[in-house]
């Protein structure tokens, strides 16, 4: 590890104008480059105490050897010179998407003399007209198929071609005139490279005067009382319109726009792009990215932008680009974007109407995108496989950890604290066995003794059912998704502080066994740093367990901690087993959180009529709407409450004595103003 102090520039040998630089390892390879406005300033952040610095970006200085960097006139060329190294070097340390397909397009080979329609994958060829990319190779086919009819311009191959030329006779598509047959002469070659014009137009959005055309020429040979012809414009017209609807309007004023959305994480980050012209989406792609350099939202819609447009001209760079995030520079990509184009490109954050709309459908693909993707990652055998072994490695245990349990602790201010329990096996989620917790032993917000009393309410479950059986025995079938918390008894009798309640219960075979809440885990995880696993493992000491792992994930950093151990364990940023404590980690929190959003929901939406049995959700509505508010059917008499269609006197006393019991002790106060609060709760306290 080198000691960036020891290839420092000296001060004022860094010029204080735009320019790009580059970090060198041992090696002279270069792993990373940036761009800046003032070149003194950006360079020497670098070179502050390490511990300032982001972890990402402490790697890559004590990975490097030395630093260069090139003086430029302006910041857009700047911005262009960073985007060619980053291209030619191919830095470790810079940010680099992915594609995560190969998406097809639509291409027109208008450097052939006889321009092709053709689907093409891969790098773009000089001279070629784009459109898409598209989900389906199927669904440009289908275009293309309706679009003949009309643009009958050629798309076989290079040989089929030249043998028809050969022979002089066309292929089938000549003679259902769904090609011109320039291969026969029936075209001429300037008049084969209009249709394929005519073509390139229609897809690029300019649709509406060919339909009109077309319906001006039916009704005139209509007229003429030439109804063939006027029956074949009308299903030409009837063609174009339905290769029209194979793209939805999304946006009413016939916009030319991308929409670019960001999903991320602290390791990686998706990206989605949906390409609208003519108001219609024609294209949609999508990529992701290992988050290898310090870098937020607007510096990943930057590098997106680069990556993006950077060998693209004309028409290729929409008039409008929307993001998330405007990048750091805004006016530099502008103006780098305009000259691209030759002509003004608006880049902004979409505000309101269908465009906002738009984009936050862009985010959601952008979202399920990065989960899909880290989905497909846990799912490989032979990834899950590594990612088990490099845990028990970086963790120092004998043997990889087959069963991992992860637990959160969840709250809203103090309020409703509850706790998940997840577990893998063999790196995939087993979610019959998740349980969920309430935290009975104390009152308020304390995530430490939260995490210690989850731990030992479910370890000592562990020990009791491994005394009373003596050994673990394999049961099959599996629980509800969501674990018998959800459906599982009530308890009988008081609860204790500490030990097993209603969430920890076990749905019992009939003879009386557990199914597998007593299975011992060979890893604990607990959502959190330092002070968490130390109290999960007094949990665990008390307990007399010293032979189950224990370690922490902390969001900040993705740092794994170990008992009594001063500093994390730092796993590789590739590291598989960091991504699987990371899925473990967050499934947990998922869990936790959505356990007490439904407590939260369920206490607001209490009402004293609750526990008045025999009343019905029916007749408590008719209760609350025939005297406006629960106080003021708390002031009525049972004479009145009888009053009520449906309500008898035994109910209206049952509803009379229920509401007394709950009575407020006092009227609430406004502090600040000595004011009477009145109460108006509509049904619910």
């Amino acid at each position: 590890m080198a000691d960036p102090s020891s290839y420092r520039p000296k001060p004022g040998q860094i010029p204080d104008s735009p320019g790009v630089y580059k970090f060198r390892d041992e090696h002279r390879r270069v792993i990373y480059v940036g761009k800046a406005k003032n070149l003194r300033q950006r360079v020497a952040n670098y070179f502050q105490d390490l511990a300032g610095l982001h972890p990402r970006t402490r790697t890559m200085v004590t990975t490097a050897a030395s630093v260069e960097w090139t003086v430029v006139s302006t910041e857009v060329e700047a911005l262009q010179l960073e985007y060619s190294w980053i291209k030619e070097f191919d830095p470790r340390f810079n940010v680099k998407y992915r594609d995560d397909k190969s998406y097809p397009y639509l291409a027109v080979t208008l450097n052939e003399e006889f321009p092709r329609v053709q689907v093409m994958r891969g790098a773009k060829k000089k001279g070629v007209r784009y459109f898409g990319p598209y989900g389906h190779a199927w669904a440009i086919r289908e275009t293309v198929d309706l679009m003949l009819r009309v643009f009958p311009v050629r798309t076989c191959s290079a040989g089929v071609f030249k043998n028809a030329a050969r022979t002089g006779r066309p292929c089938l598509l000549g003679y259902i005139g769904k090609c011109s047959a320039p291969c026969v002469g029936r075209v001429t070659p300037e008049e084969h490279r209009d249709l394929a014009q005519d073509f390139c137009d229609f897809m690029a959005g300019r649709t509406g005067t060919y339909i009109r055309r077309l319906e001006k020429d039916m009704m005139q040979a209509a007229e003429e009382m030439e109804y063939e012809r006027a029956a074949r414009l009308r299903d030409d017209a009837e063609a174009l319109k339905r290769a029209m609807e194979k793209s939805a309007v999304v946006l009413a004023d016939a916009t030319d726009a991308d929409l670019i959305a960001v999903a991320e994480d602290e390791l990686e980050a998706a990206l989605q792009i949906f390409h609208v012209r003519g108001g219609r989406v024609r294209g949609q792609r999508g990529w992701v990215t290992d988050k290898v350099e310090a870098v937020d939202t607007s510096g990943l819609v930057e590098h997106a932008l680069q990556q993006l447009y950077g060998e693209e001209r004309g028409d290729a760079v929409p008039k409008e680009v929307l993001v998330p995030a405007l990048p750091e520079d805004t006016e530099a990509v502008s103006q780098w974007l305009a000259e691209r184009r030759g002509s003004q490109v608006s880049l902004r954050i979409p505000q309101r109407g269908d465009k906002k709309d738009l984009m936050a459908t862009v985010q959601r693909n952008a979202q399920q995108a990065l989960g899909l993707h880290k989905t497909k990652r846990a799912s490989d055998l032979t990834t899950r496989s590594r990612a088990l072994e490099e845990i028990a490695e970086a963790l120092g245990l004998d043997t990889a950890p087959l069963r991992i349990e992860c637990y959160d602790i969840s709250h809203l201010q103090g309020d409703d604290v509850v706790a998940s329990m997840v577990v893998f096996e063999d790196g995939l989620a087993r979610k019959s066995e998740y349980r969920r917790f309430q935290i009975k032993g104390f009152e308020g917000q304390d995530d430490v003794r939260s995490m210690h009393e989850v731990i030992g309410r479910r370890f000592k479950r562990y020990l009791q059912e491994k005394e009373r059986t003596g050994e673990w025995e394999e049961q099959t079938g599996d629980t509800p998704a969501d674990g018998p918390a959800a459906t599982g008894p009530a308890p009988t009798g008081p609860v204790p502080a500490v030990g097993p309640t209603a969430e920890d219960a076990e749905p019992r075979e009939d003879d009386g066994r557990p199914k597998r809440f007593a299975y011992p885990p060979q890893l604990v995880v607990v959502d959190g740093g330092q002070p968490q696993v130390a109290a999960a493992r007094r949990a665990l000491d008390e307990l007399g367990i010293d032979d189950i792992a224990v370690c922490g994930l902390a969001k900040r950093l993705e740092e794994v901690w170990l008992p009594d151990d001063d500093d994390p364990v730092v796993l590789p940023r590739s590291s598989e087993g960091l991504y699987l404590l990371q899925r473990v980690r967050d499934e947990a929190h998922r869990f936790a959180i959505t356990y007490q959003r439904a407590k939260r929901a369920k206490r607001i939406r209490t009402s004293p009529l609750d526990d008045v049995s025999g009343l019905g959700e029916t007749r408590k509505q008719a209760l609350i709407k025939h005297f406006g508010s629960v106080k003021k059917l708390r002031q009525a008499t049972i004479d009145e409450i009888c009053e009520v269609p449906g309500i008898g006197r035994r109910t209206a006393e049952s509803v009379a004595a229920a509401l007394a019991s709950t009575a407020p002790a006092a009227p609430a106060v406004n502090t600040a103003t000595g004011e009477i609060i009145e109460e108006d709760d509509g049904g619910s306290s």
